[in-house]
């Protein structure tokens, strides 16, 4: 079990991330700027939302914006008290580090103070209320859900049916290595000769860490010897043998990417899921067709039941399985 640390010293480790420029005057795309200017922009880029301020004062905001792969990196700071409120992001969640001030949050477990090196994270359907201070300054990290459900898959990580639902209360001073990863981030998205597979990389590393790091609703249960996901979904195909079976289906029913699906296959009976498939589909006609209690079916029949739907293709491919023609093997067993 992991032994606790004196809050001052989390804190004080959350607090290096605020060393760190993360975005520079490269991603500037406001600054002494109208609030509402700001706000639109964010409801464009970032996330829909309303902001409600004092009607005295003339607060100055601030907006850093760069994307990187399928992230939207984004340092904000209104220039005043502000409330900024939304009914739910819909498919996105929001990733949001306290850099400087303080920042109320509004939610289901009541009210809190984010404090400098504190992380806020929102669901998709978590409502937003929070209340900015004059000197608040936050970036904020736009993740689609369904980036994160890809980087759950690709570590085989199971996926809870009804989405993945992150806490929304989480120190940076807790999460080894992710305040140097979040300025390697910022660094690369401004590169100048930034590479989009490079940039892919590091998106999916930001979300591969989010979900390994933050207590979330994911199982991480690894899978036991003896690839019971391949039995699981063998087993699968010979109930749906007649079926016209979806692979983006098949890597569902395993909770895995579809490479790791390839991968799986490969390993387990040396070929790809869709020639596994075609295969049996193959051995179960030959059954058929081996069978004398089929009485009068035809070949072309007993091909359509199992979705061949071009027949000069199929008698083709079951002549390379099994060194003859489907008629051939008809005719010996009737």
């Amino acid at each position: 079990m992991r032994a606790l640390r004196p809050e001052s010293t989390i804190i004080t480790k959350a607090s290096r991330v605020m060393d760190c420029p993360l975005q520079s005057d490269k991603s500037q795309v406001f600054a002494h700027a109208d609030p509402h200017a700001v706000s639109e922009y964010v409801n464009r880029h970032v996330g829909s939302h309303c902001i409600l301020m004092p009607n005295h004062g003339k607060p100055s905001a601030s907006l850093s914006h760069r994307p990187l792969a399928n992230l939207d990196l984004c340092r904000i700071s209104y220039g005043g008290s502000v409330r900024v409120t939304s009914s739910a992001l819909g498919t996105l969640y929001h990733l949001q580090i306290l850099l400087k001030g303080h920042c109320l949050w509004r939610g289901g477990e009541g009210e809190h103070h984010f404090i400098p090196g504190e992380l806020l994270l929102i669901n998709p359907d978590d409502p937003v209320d929070l209340t900015y201070s004059d000197d608040c300054e936050k970036l904020i990290v736009k993740i689609p859900a369904s980036f994160l459900d890809k980087a759950c898959s690709d570590n085989q990580w199971r996926r809870p049916s009804e989405g993945i639902r992150f806490s929304p209360r989480h120190n940076l001073g807790e999460l080894d290595g992710f305040s140097s990863l979040l300025g390697l981030v910022c660094d690369e998205a401004e590169s100048e000769h930034a590479l989009p597979l490079i940039q892919e990389k590091y998106a999916s590393i930001i979300a591969g860490k989010l979900l390994a790091l933050l207590k979330s609703n994911v199982s991480y249960d690894p899978l036991s010897d003896g690839n019971p996901s391949f039995e699981h979904l063998s087993q699968f195909i010979e109930e749906n043998i007649k079926k016209d079976i979806n692979l983006e289906h098949l890597a569902q029913l395993g909770q895995m990417s579809l490479r790791s699906l390839y991968a799986l296959f490969e390993k387990s009976a040396g070929t790809t899921p869709r020639q596994y498939i075609r295969q049996r589909k193959l051995e179960s006609i030959r059954n058929s067709l081996s069978d004398p209690r089929m009485g009068a079916r035809s070949i072309t029949e007993i091909s359509l039941d199992y979705g061949f739907l071009h027949l000069g293709r199929f008698a083709e491919n079951y002549k390379k399985a099994f060194g003859e023609l489907p008629s051939e093997t008809l005719r010996r067993h009737s």
